[in-house]
């Protein structure tokens, strides 16, 4: 049988509200000592059974519910989790001519702190939660009888992210659980566009899974149109408005390795790069070098990592996206589309909003939102767990 930990009064509500999340307090301070990866009984005050968790007792998150019910985590239990994840892919997201996407988003799918992608006939597992570590086995056993993939890959998820973003990408952090090993680059498709992944140097793959929805939209809007995009990263927006007969595609990221990546993406797609512009400096910089040569551009998209750090500035989605706005807003042309995203989890559409507004005025123009998106139907989140809903995208005309 499972040990019994008290929850105090808030997490009684959050639970019966349906969240996934215990997060430290002074009762979760007295629990018994546990492991992570033990399944525990989480009670009231008085006994009551609420709901079965993963303990994860050094975390912020010192427990993530499984179940409201008495269950045993075995083989049975995750596939039919994974079961329904594989379901709701294939009833409810367009992937026909894609082999990239999410096949387990963590609390999304019941799997709380867990996520799998596929890429291509690979598999890559990301644990956010230590207390998954114990049952890594199991969940990979499970994945290989549901979907016999060729290979499954871990990436592993380093405290201090932001620090390694900019050296890691030479840096091994993907291991390989089950299977043959994948080539490298290995190529996948999106939109039926081909793009490289890597699924053991640097941090990510080089690919975004979450924007698939926001690059076929960005394909209908761009043909005939001059396109500049921001923080390009691996160019994979930018390979899709090349391919859609985007007539000039400016490319822009600090990142010169990124960059080397995106002109193989272009080549790729027979898209010949030497038709387009690479420019690797800081966002900042280039646009005022842009402006002094008076460029001009019908669709600028800006899509800043949340936290980034260049020789030359420190980006912040919280007072920075209002100063790359007003930046932008002096390259787009009256009438033209401002498409700006933001994967902060901590910041909401109405905060997120306020900061174009900013921008907008800083720069004198207005800015007429006309589509806001989230992410796709690959990344869901329960109605109970907003923190689940961190994707914002949203298309402005400037008038």
């Amino acid at each position: 049988m499972s040990k019994q930990y008290v929850v105090g009064n808030e997490s009684v509500r959050m639970i019966e509200l349906g969240h996934p999340w215990i997060i430290a307090d002074a009762y979760t301070k007295k629990w018994p000592a546990g492991e992570a990866g033990d399944l525990v009984e989480l009670v009231d005050g008085s006994g009551r059974f609420l709901a079965s968790a993963l303990l994860d007792p050094r975390d912020r998150i010192v427990a993530r519910i499984l179940s409201r019910q008495r269950m045993r985590l075995d083989r049975g239990w995750v596939q039919a989790r994974l079961e329904r994840a594989v379901a709701l892919r294939k009833n409810h997201a367009q992937l026909d001519d894609s082999d990239a996407y999410r096949l387990v988003n963590g609390e999304g799918d019941g799997l709380p702190g867990l996520t799998v992608d596929r890429y291509g006939d690979y598999l890559m597992v990301q644990v956010y939660c230590s207390g998954w570590r114990r049952h890594l086995k199991l969940v990979t056993q499970a994945l290989e009888e549901l979907l016999a993939p060729a290979g499954i890959y871990e990436k592993g998820r380093p405290q201090n992210t932001r620090e390694l973003e900019a050296e890691s990408d030479t840096k091994k952090y993907g291991r390989l659980l089950a299977g043959k090993p994948a080539p490298e680059p290995l190529l996948v498709r999106e939109n039926g566009l081909t793009y490289r992944v890597s699924l053991e140097l640097g941090l990510n793959t080089g690919l975004f899974l979450d924007m698939r929805k926001h690059r076929r939209d960005l394909m209908a809007r761009v043909q005939g149109k001059r396109f500049l995009n921001l923080f390009s990263y691996t160019g994979a927006f930018s390979v899709a408005a090349a391919a859609a007969g985007a007539s000039l595609v400016t490319s822009v990221d600090a990142s010169p390795g990124y960059m080397a990546q995106a002109k193989e993406n272009f080549a790729l797609n027979r898209l010949n790069p030497k038709r387009h512009e690479f420019l690797v400096g800081d966002c900042f910089t280039v646009l005022d070098d842009l402006a002094r040569q008076k460029k001009v551009y019908d669709v600028i998209l800006m899509d800043p990592p949340s936290f980034s750090t260049t020789a030359k500035s420190r980006f912040t989605t919280r007072g920075g996206t209002s100063d790359l706005v007003a930046a932008a807003l002096r390259l787009l042309k009256a009438g033209g589309l401002l498409i700006s995203s933001s994967n902060h989890q901590k910041v909401d559409l109405a905060d997120y909003l306020k900061e174009l507004r900013r921008g907008a005025l800083q720069g004198g123009d207005q800015l007429q939102v006309v589509s806001f998106g989230g992410q796709p139907e690959d990344f869901p989140y329960p109605v109970s767990f907003p923190e689940g809903r961190y994707l914002k995208y949203v298309i402005a005309v400037k008038g």
